[in-house]
């Protein structure tokens, strides 16, 4: 608890920034048009940033250029960047391909330095976050699955947010299994619903009851649902949201699932916002995220949440 100050009279303090700690794979998407920074989690944490969310980064990178500008941009982007450790392993790079429609294909290289994440130890955020988001591709492997088990036992009261995030040939049951069970809060996309369902695919109509059954039958309050152009869906303790989407001309769909992910926390924790229409301010940023390069445009949210192109001479300003 901290002090109580008897200078008088005084300003009162901003309230602090709700703080949320982003887990997994940091990495390079080589993409047609060049080399982006990527890696969900860090795709989230940034997006974070521009919510007006004091965001953290848990991850590993090599000690090689790469990695060393790893560290440059994030510390660049105001996230908190000490547990970013460093491997003797190289830095993560994924191949990207996309398609007519801009939708991305990956090749995702093994035995890189965010396979073996380090124990943040004394550096781990204190107190705790309001929230640990977490995916299944660093999971992998079993070390990150230890380090994540001891960040969730550190912060027992901290938001558990799973983006699903399922990537051949690494979303085998075992680990959709374990990450499911440390999970409150579960963003997947329709395709990946469908998957779990047993189905093909999914119409609009059957995603409420595909989303109910995913949260009954491990205990979720909160499942989100994204539909790609169709729009998203948020089963929201017992009630079913649904925001349709907008049409844009799309560049490449890389990190517009995190956008989303980053504004929909952003819009509940930040904003205070109703989960309706924090569903449709994140439909909204991943949008925005879509018809731009890359996976981290930069851009500035107003105080409804809309995104906005960021002019680069107001490039470090941020929301709130």
């Amino acid at each position: 608890m901290s002090r109580l100050s008897h200078s008088s009279p005084a300003t009162p303090s901003p309230p602090p920034r709700p703080a949320v700690v982003c887990f997994g794979e940091a990495l390079w998407d080589v993409l047609p048009r060049g080399l982006f920074l990527g890696g969900a989690p860090l795709n989230v944490a940034y997006h974070l940033s521009r919510q007006g969310v004091a965001a953290a980064i848990v991850t590993a990178v090599g000690r090689d250029f790469l990695g060393d500008e790893v560290r440059r941009r994030v510390a660049a982007w105001d996230l908190e960047w000490a547990g970013v450790g460093r491997s003797r392993r190289p830095t993560g790079v994924v191949r990207a391909r996309l398609d007519a429609q801009g939708i991305a294909t990956y090749q995702i290289i093994r035995h890189v330095a965010w396979d073996a994440i380090p124990w943040p130890g004394p550096r781990a955020r204190r107190p705790a976050p309001a929230a640990l988001v977490f995916g299944t591709l660093a999971l992998r492997e079993r070390p990150n699955r230890r380090i994540l088990e001891r960040l969730l036992a550190a912060w027992p009261n901290s938001l558990r947010v799973l983006d699903l995030n399922l990537r051949a040939p690494f979303d085998g049951p075992e680990v959709i299994a374990y990450a499911l069970r440390h999970a409150q809060i579960v963003k997947l996309n329709d395709t990946e619903l469908a998957r779990l369902a047993g189905r093909e695919s999914l119409s609009v109509t059957a995603l409420p009851p595909a989303a109910r059954r995913l949260a009954a039958d491990h205990g979720l309050p909160h499942v989100c649902v994204t539909a790609g152009a169709r729009g998203a869906g948020l089963w929201w303790e017992g009630a079913w949201y649904w925001e349709s989407g907008r049409t844009v001309k799309v560049r490449d769909t890389v990190g517009a699932g995190d956008a989303f992910l980053g504004a929909l926390l952003g819009a509940l924790l930040v904003r205070g916002t109703d989960p309706r229409a924090a569903l449709a301010a994140a439909c909204r940023v991943g949008e925005f995220v879509a018809a731009r390069d890359g996976a981290t445009p930069a851009y500035t949210i107003d105080r409804q949440g809309r995104p906005h192109d960021d002019p680069p001479a107001r490039r470090r300003t941020r929301f709130g």
